[in-house]
């Protein structure tokens, strides 16, 4: 089945034969098969092709057409900057304003301000107005990722009068699936369904058939938050407001999808220890230069680690075997804190760990690292006894994991919770992070009980 709808999904997109149509300067076979194309697909044979044939598309499409295909892309950030390069400003700043304000903004967000300001003034006045009211907001909020481009009615409206904004409004609108209700002084006051509207009689009152308990946000709300409540609502949208509840946009669920995809990468980058996910047509040059300055902090931190054996040197001539499982009490706690973060990060991303149940999850991985650690204690124990035949070193080695395991999981679940009580991203308290200070406790437990039964080891 899968198979046969890929190939089926090739036969509607063939990407050799839209080319040639464009080597050939076939404009009419070109828009008829090009244009019938979803405009995901349109996309990515967008993308794909180099810039001689893209400036025949340019040709051939018209910039509202351009638009649409522009709200589809999925473009590295400086990218965007290249493609409209290869543009006419004119026609490029006619496209921009063919798109929805908030994918608009995005794209000129990425632009440099001189190559920004270029665009703007070629625009007419009231789109200017509209993008620069995003601009404005501070990036990641509400604010920054809604849209203008909304339907909304006044509550004293009959249904009558209602459907007739909303005929007029629909073409320009993102979405019509929700339709906000205003008072005269643009404050939210309602919402209301498209069903609702279509099954009521005419004459009836708005806000006698409207739902008056609207879900909503503040334009300076942060946009992982806005996503989790579309999730734990399952809206498709949710209407924005400032501070004196005045109606200022809307968030729509195909801008939720990409700030979820936007936070995941930025969490798993600095759970790995970068500063961004590293793109893999990016050369050598400039993935390194994104994960050196951590692995130089980490370096530096590492040398603690190289510190406190060199204050157990003594004990580790005396009984040379005890060098021989450093790396394994140091990598098993540091996998065990690993999972402990990786549990608190999703925990407080997801909006599962509130303030109640913060307790409740320490409690619960403290118990978790003390029954890992005791098992994983016992089989070390039980290998190096019938490995090396000493009860002693196995006794040591094993209370050792035992207490690293359990230290290491309360660093991990505690770290991130006392970060995002400091208003920090939790991820901050990357995996690397946690690594080097589970080794530098787990080798000062280690060696510090070594030392202390220094007498019984020789």
């Amino acid at each position: 089945m899968v198979e046969q709808r890929k190939n089926n999904h090739e036969d509607q997109f063939d990407e050799e034969f839209l080319r040639q149509l464009l080597i050939d300067e076939d404009i009419d076979s070109f828009r008829e098969h090009f244009l019938a194309l979803h405009p995901y697909d349109q996309a990515q044979f967008y993308e794909k092709v180099g810039p001689d044939i893209r400036t025949t598309i340019y040709q051939f499409l018209s910039p509202q057409e351009m638009a649409l295909i522009f709200e589809a892309i999925e473009l590295e950030d400086e990218e965007y900057e290249q493609f409209l390069k290869e543009m006419d400003t004119s026609y490029g700043a006619e496209m921009l304003s063919y798109m929805y304000t908030d994918d608009a903004v995005d794209v000129l967000n990425e632009l440099d301000e001189e190559h920004r300001e270029s665009f703007l003034e070629m625009m007419d006045s009231e789109t200017v107005e509209e993008i620069n009211e995003l601009l404005a907001y501070e990036e990641y909020t509400a604010g920054a990722i809604m849209t203008t481009e909304y339907v909304s009615i006044l509550e004293n409206s009959t249904v009558r009068s209602a459907m007739t904004v909303l005929r007029n409004e629909a073409p320009n609108a993102e979405t019509i699936y929700y339709v906000f209700v205003v008072d005269d002084q643009h404050h939210l006051t309602g919402v209301i369904s498209l069903r609702d509207l279509i099954i009521s009689e005419e004459d009836t009152l708005i806000r006698d058939i409207m739902n008056d308990r609207v879900v909503n946000v503040k334009v300076t709300d942060d946009q992982e938050e806005v996503a989790q409540i579309m999730k734990d609502y399952n809206f498709l949208a949710i209407p924005v407001v400032n501070e004196q509840q005045e109606m200022q946009g809307i968030i729509t669920v195909d801008d939720i999808i990409d700030v979820i995809d936007e936070e995941a990468s930025d969490d798993y980058s600095k759970l790995a220890g970068v500063s961004d996910i590293d793109d893999i047509d990016g050369g050598p040059f400039k993935a390194a230069t994104k994960r050196l300055p951590w692995l130089i902090m980490l370096l530096f931190l590492g040398m603690i680690t190289a510190s406190l054996m060199a204050q157990f040197e003594a004990t580790l001539d005396k009984v040379a075997l005890l060098a021989l499982f450093i790396p394994l009490i140091s990598g098993t706690s540091g996998n065990s804190g690993t999972q402990a973060l990786a549990v608190a990060v999703r925990g407080i991303a997801t909006g599962e760990i509130q303030e109640k149940s913060k307790i409740k999850m320490l409690f619960r991985e403290i118990m978790t690292g003390l029954i890992t650690g005791i098992v994983c204690g016992i089989v070390v124990v039980a290998i190096i006894f019938f490995w090396k035949h000493s009860l002693l070193i196995g006794l040591l080695v094993g209370a050792a994991i035992c207490c690293s395991i359990l230290v290491a999981t309360i660093a991990g679940s505690f770290i991130p919770l006392l970060i995002h009580k400091l208003g920090v991203d939790p991820a901050v308290a990357s995996g690397p992070f946690i690594t080097t200070l589970n080794d530098v406790t787990s080798i000062l437990i280690y060696l510090g009980l070594a030392t202390t039964l220094l007498g019984q080891l020789s």
